[in-house]
Protein backbone atom coordinates (compact mmCIF):
# COMPACT_ATOMS: atom_id res chain seq x y z
CA UNK A 1 0.00 0.00 0.00
CA UNK A 2 3.21 2.53 1.25
CA UNK A 3 6.39 2.65 1.34
CA UNK A 4 6.33 3.08 5.13
CA UNK A 5 4.38 1.23 8.32
CA UNK A 6 0.93 1.62 7.95
CA UNK A 7 -0.91 2.81 10.09
CA UNK A 8 -4.88 1.46 11.08
CA UNK A 9 -7.46 2.83 13.72
CA UNK A 10 -9.66 0.42 15.27
CA UNK A 11 -12.76 1.77 17.22
CA UNK A 12 -13.72 -0.51 19.45
CA UNK A 13 -10.75 -2.61 19.89
CA UNK A 14 -10.52 -3.45 23.49
CA UNK A 15 -12.75 -6.62 23.43
CA UNK A 16 -14.47 -9.23 21.13
CA UNK A 17 -14.43 -8.64 17.59
CA UNK A 18 -12.79 -5.44 17.81
CA UNK A 19 -9.74 -7.25 19.80
CA UNK A 20 -9.53 -9.36 17.67
CA UNK A 21 -8.83 -7.05 14.94
CA UNK A 22 -6.65 -5.13 16.39
CA UNK A 23 -4.53 -8.01 16.90
CA UNK A 24 -4.55 -8.98 13.33
CA UNK A 25 -4.02 -6.02 12.11
CA UNK A 26 -0.72 -5.71 14.40
CA UNK A 27 0.17 -9.19 13.41
CA UNK A 28 0.16 -8.32 10.00
CA UNK A 29 2.36 -5.09 10.24
CA UNK A 30 0.68 -1.91 11.16
CA UNK A 31 0.93 0.33 13.77
CA UNK A 32 -2.81 0.67 15.31
CA UNK A 33 -4.50 3.26 17.54
CA UNK A 34 -7.89 1.56 18.94
CA UNK A 35 -10.60 3.34 21.02
CA UNK A 36 -12.17 2.17 24.07
CA UNK A 37 -15.18 3.76 26.17
CA UNK A 38 -15.29 2.44 29.37
CA UNK A 39 -12.55 -0.16 30.31
CA UNK A 40 -9.27 0.97 30.93
CA UNK A 41 -7.97 -2.34 32.22
CA UNK A 42 -8.78 -4.47 29.15
CA UNK A 43 -7.17 -1.61 26.81
CA UNK A 44 -4.24 -1.51 29.01
CA UNK A 45 -4.04 -5.25 28.48
CA UNK A 46 -4.29 -5.09 24.67
CA UNK A 47 -1.22 -2.79 24.71
CA UNK A 48 0.95 -4.75 26.55
CA UNK A 49 0.20 -7.75 24.69
CA UNK A 50 1.27 -6.44 21.85
CA UNK A 51 4.24 -4.22 22.83
CA UNK A 52 5.28 -7.09 24.48
CA UNK A 53 6.13 -8.78 21.08
CA UNK A 54 7.44 -4.96 19.34
CA UNK A 55 4.08 -4.25 18.00
CA UNK A 56 3.05 -0.83 18.08
CA UNK A 57 -0.37 -0.88 19.62
CA UNK A 58 -1.97 2.21 20.99
CA UNK A 59 -5.11 3.21 23.13
CA UNK A 60 -7.24 5.97 23.33
CA UNK A 61 -10.45 6.31 25.05
CA UNK A 62 -12.90 8.30 23.55
CA UNK A 63 -16.91 8.19 23.13
CA UNK A 64 -17.70 8.00 19.23
CA UNK A 65 -21.31 8.98 20.65
CA UNK A 66 -19.55 12.70 20.78
CA UNK A 67 -18.13 15.02 18.71
CA UNK A 68 -15.27 15.66 21.01
CA UNK A 69 -14.53 11.75 21.09
CA UNK A 70 -14.13 11.60 17.77
CA UNK A 71 -12.16 14.90 17.55
CA UNK A 72 -10.27 13.22 20.47
CA UNK A 73 -9.23 10.33 18.43
CA UNK A 74 -8.36 12.10 15.30
CA UNK A 75 -5.63 14.59 17.25
CA UNK A 76 -4.39 11.59 18.81
CA UNK A 77 -3.90 9.90 15.70
CA UNK A 78 -2.57 13.06 13.67
CA UNK A 79 0.30 12.66 17.08
CA UNK A 80 1.30 9.55 16.81
CA UNK A 81 1.38 8.41 13.28
CA UNK A 82 4.53 9.84 10.61
CA UNK A 83 3.27 11.22 7.99
CA UNK A 84 5.23 13.90 4.95
CA UNK A 85 1.96 15.67 4.38
CA UNK A 86 -1.46 16.01 5.61
CA UNK A 87 -2.46 12.48 5.52
CA UNK A 88 -1.61 9.91 7.62
CA UNK A 89 -3.48 7.03 7.53
CA UNK A 90 -3.73 4.00 5.38
CA UNK A 91 -6.22 2.22 7.32
CA UNK A 92 -9.67 1.88 9.29
CA UNK A 93 -11.97 0.19 10.75
CA UNK A 94 -15.16 1.25 12.41
CA UNK A 95 -16.22 -1.59 15.02
CA UNK A 96 -17.29 0.52 17.64
CA UNK A 97 -21.40 -0.25 18.79
CA UNK A 98 -23.94 -0.24 21.15
CA UNK A 99 -26.75 -3.65 20.81
CA UNK A 100 -29.76 -2.49 23.00
CA UNK A 101 -33.10 -4.90 22.08
CA UNK A 102 -36.57 -3.83 22.69
CA UNK A 103 -39.76 -4.89 21.31
CA UNK A 104 -41.27 -2.18 19.31
CA UNK A 105 -43.34 -1.57 21.22
CA UNK A 106 -41.16 0.01 24.03
CA UNK A 107 -39.04 1.98 22.31
CA UNK A 108 -38.74 5.11 23.74
CA UNK A 109 -36.80 8.39 22.35
CA UNK A 110 -34.06 7.81 24.71
CA UNK A 111 -33.38 4.37 23.63
CA UNK A 112 -33.55 5.53 19.99
CA UNK A 113 -31.17 8.30 20.87
CA UNK A 114 -28.59 6.39 22.42
CA UNK A 115 -28.21 3.78 19.56
CA UNK A 116 -28.24 5.45 16.72
CA UNK A 117 -26.13 8.33 18.28
CA UNK A 118 -23.39 5.79 18.67
CA UNK A 119 -24.22 3.12 15.69
CA UNK A 120 -24.82 5.62 13.18
CA UNK A 121 -24.50 9.30 13.78
CA UNK A 122 -21.20 7.95 15.75
CA UNK A 123 -19.79 5.91 12.82
CA UNK A 124 -20.56 8.36 10.03
CA UNK A 125 -18.37 11.15 10.92
CA UNK A 126 -15.74 9.03 12.12
CA UNK A 127 -15.23 7.65 8.68
CA UNK A 128 -15.61 11.56 7.15
CA UNK A 129 -13.12 12.47 9.42
CA UNK A 130 -10.86 9.07 8.77
CA UNK A 131 -11.26 9.54 4.83
CA UNK A 132 -10.04 13.34 5.35
CA UNK A 133 -6.59 11.76 6.94
CA UNK A 134 -6.01 8.56 4.71
CA UNK A 135 -3.52 8.44 2.04
CA UNK A 136 -4.56 7.97 -1.51
CA UNK A 137 -5.20 4.11 -1.54
CA UNK A 138 -6.22 3.57 1.97
CA UNK A 139 -9.21 1.16 3.43
CA UNK A 140 -12.37 1.78 4.99
CA UNK A 141 -14.11 -1.14 6.93
CA UNK A 142 -17.53 -1.43 9.14
CA UNK A 143 -18.82 -3.95 11.16
CA UNK A 144 -22.01 -4.07 10.63
CA UNK A 145 -23.91 -7.12 11.95
CA UNK A 146 -26.17 -10.13 10.28
CA UNK A 147 -29.38 -8.66 11.32
CA UNK A 148 -29.78 -6.12 8.85
CA UNK A 149 -30.88 -9.54 6.57
CA UNK A 150 -31.62 -11.66 9.37
CA UNK A 151 -33.05 -9.15 11.90
CA UNK A 152 -34.78 -10.79 15.31
CA UNK A 153 -37.61 -9.89 17.58
CA UNK A 154 -36.64 -6.64 19.65
CA UNK A 155 -33.52 -5.34 17.60
CA UNK A 156 -35.69 -2.57 14.85
CA UNK A 157 -33.89 0.27 15.78
CA UNK A 158 -30.01 -1.76 16.42
CA UNK A 159 -30.54 -3.85 12.97
CA UNK A 160 -31.63 0.42 11.99
CA UNK A 161 -28.51 1.60 12.92
CA UNK A 162 -26.47 -1.07 11.09
CA UNK A 163 -28.24 -0.63 7.82
CA UNK A 164 -27.36 3.03 7.92
CA UNK A 165 -23.97 1.91 8.15
CA UNK A 166 -24.31 0.08 5.28
CA UNK A 167 -25.73 2.57 3.04
CA UNK A 168 -22.68 4.97 4.45
CA UNK A 169 -20.09 2.47 3.31
CA UNK A 170 -22.01 2.24 -0.56
CA UNK A 171 -22.24 5.70 -1.24
CA UNK A 172 -19.10 7.02 0.42
CA UNK A 173 -16.71 3.87 -1.33
CA UNK A 174 -18.24 6.03 -4.57
CA UNK A 175 -17.44 9.16 -3.42
CA UNK A 176 -14.04 7.69 -2.74
CA UNK A 177 -13.53 5.38 -5.55
CA UNK A 178 -11.63 8.27 -7.64
CA UNK A 179 -8.52 8.20 -4.53
CA UNK A 180 -8.47 4.48 -4.63
CA UNK A 181 -9.65 4.25 -1.32
CA UNK A 182 -11.93 1.13 -0.89
CA UNK A 183 -14.43 1.13 1.66
CA UNK A 184 -16.70 -2.07 3.02
CA UNK A 185 -18.45 -3.97 5.43
CA UNK A 186 -18.78 -6.82 7.46
CA UNK A 187 -21.87 -8.39 9.05
CA UNK A 188 -21.24 -10.62 11.65
CA UNK A 189 -23.48 -13.72 12.26
CA UNK A 190 -23.69 -15.39 15.69
CA UNK A 191 -19.89 -15.09 17.22
CA UNK A 192 -18.77 -16.59 20.16
CA UNK A 193 -18.40 -13.20 22.51
CA UNK A 194 -19.07 -12.45 26.12
CA UNK A 195 -21.82 -10.44 24.91
CA UNK A 196 -23.65 -12.95 23.02
CA UNK A 197 -22.97 -15.54 26.02
CA UNK A 198 -24.51 -12.84 27.91
CA UNK A 199 -27.49 -12.66 26.40
CA UNK A 200 -28.25 -15.74 24.72
CA UNK A 201 -28.58 -19.17 27.51
CA UNK A 202 -26.56 -21.94 26.23
CA UNK A 203 -29.21 -23.83 24.74
CA UNK A 204 -30.30 -20.88 22.10
CA UNK A 205 -26.65 -20.74 21.54
CA UNK A 206 -26.41 -24.12 20.54
CA UNK A 207 -29.52 -24.43 18.20
CA UNK A 208 -28.22 -21.09 16.77
CA UNK A 209 -24.82 -22.84 16.07
CA UNK A 210 -27.11 -25.49 14.47
CA UNK A 211 -28.84 -22.75 11.90
CA UNK A 212 -25.28 -22.49 10.34
CA UNK A 213 -24.27 -24.27 7.32
CA UNK A 214 -20.58 -24.74 9.17
CA UNK A 215 -22.65 -26.29 12.56
CA UNK A 216 -21.06 -23.58 14.37
CA UNK A 217 -20.57 -20.07 16.00
CA UNK A 218 -18.33 -17.81 14.09
CA UNK A 219 -15.42 -16.63 16.10
CA UNK A 220 -14.08 -12.87 16.81
CA UNK A 221 -10.42 -14.23 14.60
CA UNK A 222 -13.13 -15.18 11.87
CA UNK A 223 -14.36 -11.76 11.17
CA UNK A 224 -11.26 -10.59 12.09
CA UNK A 225 -9.39 -12.76 9.08
CA UNK A 226 -12.02 -11.17 6.26
CA UNK A 227 -11.26 -7.14 8.01
CA UNK A 228 -7.40 -8.54 7.40
CA UNK A 229 -8.23 -9.22 3.72
CA UNK A 230 -9.58 -6.01 3.08
CA UNK A 231 -7.25 -4.18 4.28
CA UNK A 232 -4.89 -5.25 1.48
CA UNK A 233 -3.17 -4.52 -1.60
CA UNK A 234 -4.68 -7.66 -2.96
CA UNK A 235 -8.46 -6.60 -1.94
CA UNK A 236 -8.02 -3.44 -4.09
CA UNK A 237 -10.79 -4.81 -6.66
CA UNK A 238 -13.08 -4.85 -4.24
CA UNK A 239 -15.25 -2.32 -2.83
CA UNK A 240 -18.66 -0.67 -1.95
CA UNK A 241 -19.76 -4.92 -1.13
CA UNK A 242 -21.32 -5.88 2.17
CA UNK A 243 -20.01 -9.39 3.02
CA UNK A 244 -21.82 -12.04 5.10
CA UNK A 245 -19.48 -13.51 7.91
CA UNK A 246 -22.26 -16.06 9.25
CA UNK A 247 -21.11 -19.63 8.18
CA UNK A 248 -23.75 -19.81 5.27
CA UNK A 249 -26.44 -18.75 8.25
CA UNK A 250 -28.47 -16.49 5.81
Amino acid sequence: MTEHSPTAIVTGGSRGIGRAIVDRLARDGFSVLFTYRQDGAAAAAVEQAHRACGRRVTACKADQSSTHGIDLLFETASELFPRKTGRFLDAMVCSAGTVEHAPFDAVDPQLFDRVMSVNARGTFFTMQRGARAMRDGGRIVCVSSIGTAWPSPGEAIYAASKAAVEQFARVSSRELGARGITVNVVSPGPIDTDTLRKNVDPAQLEGLAQMTALHRLGTPEDVAAIVGFLVTPAAGWITGRNIHADGGLV
